[in-house]
């Protein structure tokens, strides 16, 4: 009865759109919830069709974090995956609502062709280059790919631009313009002026300046393509206004909701990892000294099942034993985590199996005696015969305790011996 109560509660809390919330899930399940003409404006950063494995360990280093940007159908696979989500995206949309869609030259020319039929080609505002530096390779053969693309829809033929918000300061040579005497087109005749400064500002071009986040920037997070707080802030500005709804719909570490929350808008994230959502949700309140809803489905067995390898390692070594990860990307020995050092510093082993044989604990075996421990765990789904009466043999020499969990034991607080 309790898990029926909470199913309907969470479906209820999608359908109504939770704000100030980071929503964990496939963001076209979410979204396909949330009711029509409800958001005010979207910024999307995608995967970029990179053919790119990324992994990195943050949070304070207990966490691993990974993802593929790999398509094994190619760009049209990439595309078909898409399209449904960018199609929620507009349903969403107030009919005065925008839509920033961040790519780079990957896919860039699929997804203009793919947002003009979603959005209407006539709805089509601005390609933005965002420009950047940083290092290239001095075997580099071609010229350096140092911007990234911005394609800026709205809903409709009306929409939020605050361009006084977004001014950027003069240059000195404009400066030095100043007063000079103009020509200028206007009705047919050819008449003089002067040049006059706007006191707030030059209008801003299609093509911005922001620097990328270098390694030492005190707002990394050591998410690889995290993006920088001023972008955002430029995005959010410009295209809503105080008290509007911003969405996010691939979220990755919160920068839109940080920067969303500093400006006063409502916000709202989504991404599938159950990682990068903790991640959000500590950069929240850590920030913008928020607290914000995390809203996500049952966590049972099923749910377990489906997480990405890395995931499921943060799941267990972190999320049930309270413990950091290796500090070796990749896993060390057979090491895939350590319990805290309060409890040992013992070593833990992480198989996203059915039927973990005796081979597996001999290997771990030689692990454990190799970093001077005594002790161990090994998790997996399930384990077979060889497995336990292994762990009975070296318990038993005195050599060794090793203790084999389930995911299933683990989900009902089942963590340390009998």
């Amino acid at each position: 009865m309790a898990v029926k109560k909470f199913k309907k509660k969470l479906k209820l809390m999608i359908k109504c759109m939770e704000i100030n919330s980071i929503y964990e899930g496939d963001n076209i399940e979410i979204l396909s919830k949330f009711p029509n003409k409800s958001v005010n404006l979207i910024y999307a950063d995608p995967p970029f069709f990179s053919d790119k494995h990324y992994e990195v360990i943050w949070n304070d280093g207990a966490e691993i974090r990974a993802f593929q940007d790999r398509w094994k159908g190619g760009i049209q696979h990439y595309i078909s995956w898409m399209k449904p989500k960018l199609m929620e995206c507009h349903r969403i949309l107030k009919d005065t609502g925008s839509m920033y869609l961040h790519c780079d030259w990957h896919a860039n020319s699929y997804l203009r062709i793919l947002m003009d039929k979603i959005f209407e080609k006539k709805n089509f505002r601005s390609e933005i280059i965002w420009c950047y530096s940083r290092a290239t390779s001095p075997k580099q053969k071609t010229w350096g790919r140092m911007h990234d693309t911005i394609l800026f829809y709205s809903k409709g033929k009306k929409w939020t631009f605050n361009v006084d918000a977004v001014r950027l300061p003069y240059s000195e040579s404009s400066k030095g313009r100043e007063g000079f005497k103009k020509m200028f087109h206007k009705e047919g005749d050819l008449k003089g002026g002067k040049c006059e400064l706007n006191p707030k500002g030059k209008f801003p071009e299609d093509w911005w300046q922001i620097p990328f986040i270098r390694p030492n920037a005190t707002e990394r997070l050591g998410h690889p393509t995290q993006k920088p707080l001023a972008l955002l802030e430029r995005i959010i500005k410009a295209s809503s206004n105080k008290g509007d709804i911003v969405l996010d719909p691939f979220c990755g570490c919160g920068t839109t909701l940080v920067a969303s929350q500093e400006l006063e808008r409502k916000w709202i994230g989504i991404d599938v990892s159950p990682t990068a959502c903790k991640l959000m949700k500590k950069r929240m309140q850590k920030i913008c000294k928020v607290n914000p809803l995390l809203v996500k489905g049952d966590v049972d067995l099923s749910y377990i099942k489906k997480l990405e390898p890395f995931e499921f390692q943060n799941w267990v070594v972190v999320d049930k034993f309270l413990g950091k990860v290796s500090d070796k990307k990749s896993g060390d020995m057979g090491i895939d985590g350590l319990t805290p050092q309060i409890t040992g510093g013992y070593p833990i082993q992480v198989k996203q199996s059915e039927g973990v044989s005796r081979n597996v604990v001999d290997n771990f075996e030689t692990a454990i005696r190799r970093i001077n421990k005594k002790k161990g765990y090994i998790v997996a789904y399930s384990f077979g015969k060889g497995a336990y009466e292994e762990v009975a043999r070296v318990k038993n020499k005195g050599e060794l305790e090793i203790v084999l969990r389930t995911a299933k034991e683990l989900l009902e607080g089942k963590v340390e011996n009998d």
